[in-house]
């Protein structure tokens, strides 16, 4: 698949690690992908770094911003219009966590939390249009983890403009949710599973796109992750869920042709 640079409104255009320790999650990361991770110079930063594969940007990594601050993969929906989708997110019954803002000039972002606490961001763009995605060792799908997901589903409608599709995954697991932006599948959501300690509440995972699960998630954890679920086989390939040595979940996926 060719990769491919989105900015697509109501699509994932980026995708980020906010780390406890930012120095070993970029060293962590570029051994198990690939990655080039280089922290910008300019102090306006903070010490972020952007991650590329080939010269094209696939993902960035920076130090937590508050104390306590889990670490955690962030997902971003691209618009022509952050502080409109703000407004959306306040209409629909969620909270702006961060207020629309500059970032330089590369663009404009804002972060979100949902009706049931899942935190979701969105990313205006100006010089840096978004992602590269597609192939090895880059973004490959976004999925909520839910508690109470059709308490959910209308803030994505009315925030995004996102419909549903939802598939019967079999017996004793939970339905599949596809959202849909103008009828193509951008991103994915189901009920967490009662296994879940109570205490994890509502997330959005990130999956990364990998030539060979199996072989990826055994170089995580000789890096130091913890396997948390798989490697496991569904209809469209295989995927495992792993959890990186700051604590961040994140999972591997490879799809069928």
């Amino acid at each position: 698949m060719d990769e491919i640079k989105t900015t697509v409104d109501g699509t994932p255009a980026w995708v980020d690690l906010a780390s406890s320790d930012s120095a070993a999650s970029r060293e962590f990361y570029a051994k198990l992908f690939g990655w080039e991770v280089v922290v910008s110079p300019d102090p306006q930063f903070g010490g972020y770094a952007m991650a590329t594969i080939a010269g094209q940007e696939v993902a960035g990594i920076g130090p937590t911003m508050a104390p306590g601050q889990p670490t955690a993969w962030a997902v971003y929906i691209g618009t022509s219009d952050v502080d409109e989708i703000a407004r959306r997110v306040v209409a629909a019954g969620g909270t702006v966590v961060a207020p629309s803002m500059d970032v330089g000039d590369l663009g404009r972002l804002a972060v979100f939390q949902d009706t049931i606490g899942a935190h979701i961001s969105a990313w205006q763009a100006k010089a840096m249009g978004g992602f590269h995605h597609g192939g090895p060792n880059t973004y490959g799908w976004a999925e909520l983890n839910a508690r109470g997901l059709e308490a959910a589903l209308p803030f994505y409608e009315k925030v995004f403009g996102w419909t549903e599709k939802t598939s019967e995954m079999g017996e004793g697991i939970p339905p599949y949710t596809e959202f849909l932006a103008d009828g193509e599948a951008v991103a994915g959501a189901m009920e967490m599973a009662p296994t879940v300690p109570a205490e994890v509440p509502s997330f959005w995972m990130v999956y990364f796109s990998v030539a060979s699960v199996d072989d990826v998630l055994k170089k995580g954890v000789a890096g130091g992750a913890e396997l948390m679920m798989g490697p496991t086989d569904y209809p469209g390939g295989r995927f495992a869920i792993l959890r990186d040595p700051q604590g961040a979940s994140f999972g591997l996926i490879a799809t069928h042709d």
